[in-house]
């Protein structure tokens, strides 16, 4: 088993629940007997962590850029929206993040609370590899061209109506020229790792994660030419307010915000940075999609063995 002084781990638990401190306790204990730092993020008290004398001991880094720095890995134990929000300290430091999915659906984290162990036991022995996703880069200027404010995500930007009385008038535009204009309760602007969140619950469609794109699916649309568009990772896609319509907010990943007051422009670009996962087998994005979802694979035969001309058994009753 590998070991070493100077390998660094950043845990971030989700901590409404006992279980989930208990979770966090078991892989500090396994990461500290194998020689590693751990570090946890935030300085609040830990909710039960009297209970876990190994978490009650550990340091505690502040929730800036600088948490993940030296790290190896920032470890999520959680769901998808603890993993989001350890995203972006993973990010600024460019280091992997792995999740371990403590809560519903989980479409992010790499596996599930029951595999925990062997998962924290590969990482000791550096038995995983890295994938990289994309992620947007935002920008909104106001109507007189003035900067109102920047950000990035990993699974979506979300403008968002603020009037519910009334429908946002917007202009959608992909590379410098007008698609459609329409009143609309919003507009998504997704990686293919966030098309399997809002925007697919809005009506888009999900985008395997391999694929450089950019998804654009209008909310709630008023208007005859409202399907998802599925543009180029190189188009630039912009929606602007009209000046008589109504405030709306751009949330970033579920819980970042920037102001898109009447008359602003949103750009969405190919984010400069991606954010590396860690994979921790070789499955396919079908067989997490039919696990996360639950879709029904029964009757499937697989394809046909030359050799024999019999079909597959390895199917996986779900």
């Amino acid at each position: 088993m590998a070991t070493s002084s100077d390998r660094a781990v950043l845990l971030v638990p989700h901590t409404r629940r006992e279980g989930n401190i208990a979770s966090a306790a078991r892989a500090t204990e396994l990461l500290l007997e194998a020689g590693f730092t751990v570090r946890l993020l935030g300085d609040e008290e830990l909710p039960y962590a009297g209970n876990y004398p190994a978490l009650d001991e550990l340091c505690r880094v502040e929730p800036d850029d600088h948490a993940a720095e030296g790290c190896e890995l920032v470890l999520v134990l959680g769901g998808d929206g603890t993993f989001l929000r350890a995203a972006g300290f993973a990010r600024a430091q460019d280091v992997p993040v792995l999740g371990i999915n403590l809560g519903h659906i989980g479409f992010l984290a790499e596996w599930e609370e029951d595999s925990l162990e062997t998962a924290i036991r590969r990482v000791i022995d550096r038995e995983y590899s890295l994938n990289s996703r994309m992620t947007i880069d935002v920008t909104v200027h106001d109507h007189n061209n003035d900067l109102v404010g920047t950000g990035w995500a990993l699974n979506e930007a979300s403008l968002e109506n603020l009037d519910r009385r009334g429908v946002l008038d917007a202009i959608l535009e992909v590379d410098l020229r007008p698609v459609s204009s329409f009143g609309c309760d919003g507009v998504l602007i997704s990686t293919p790792t966030g098309s399997t969140a809002y925007a697919f619950s809005a009506g888009g469609p999900i985008l395997w994660p391999e694929l450089d794109a950019i998804l654009v699916v209008p909310n709630n649309a008023h208007a005859l030419f409202t399907k998802p568009l599925v543009v180029s990772p190189s188009s630039k896609v912009a929606v602007e307010s009209l000046i008589t319509t109504t405030p709306a907010d751009v949330v970033l990943d579920g819980f970042r915000h920037l102001e898109m007051p009447p008359g602003s422009r949103l750009e969405v670009v190919r984010g400069e940075r991606p954010v590396r996962l860690v994979r921790l087998d070789d499955r396919p994005f079908t067989d997490r999609l039919v696990s996360k979802l639950h879709l029904p694979v029964n009757g499937w035969r697989g394809p046909v063995v030359k050799d024999d001309f019999s079909y597959a058994d390895n199917v996986t009753q779900r």
